[in-house]
């Protein structure tokens, strides 16, 4: 039974374990959680292109004043395949930056 099976099964047990042993638990978790965080930074610095449908959801404004935010220029969609989409990376610098701030 490896340690896995026994934190599901929901059993009370005590464990002894060896200072090597605990030294490298410790260290494989911080090897694993170093690498999630460095995946997750690498997905944050890929770009996404979001919908007027998600934009509109996200910062609680219309696709009417999407489109009207458009034609002055104040947040331009991309073409992306033929579609227009928005990047996110302006979306959270123009509007979840600022309502974080306040």
């Amino acid at each position: 039974m490896n340690i896995d099976e026994i934190l599901r099964s929901g059993t009370n047990v005590s464990i002894t374990i060896s200072a090597n042993d605990l030294l490298e638990v410790i260290n494989y978790t911080v090897t694993v959680t170093r690498r999630e965080m460095e995946q997750l930074v690498n997905d944050d610095k890929m770009e996404a292109y979001l919908t007027a449908d998600e934009v509109s959801e996200m910062i609680g404004v219309t696709k009417v004043t999407l489109w009207r935010w458009s034609k002055r220029g104040y947040l331009m969609p991309t073409e992306v395949g033929g579609k227009r989409r928005y990047c996110k990376s302006e979306i959270t610098a123009k509007f979840l930056n600022q309502n974080s701030a306040k």
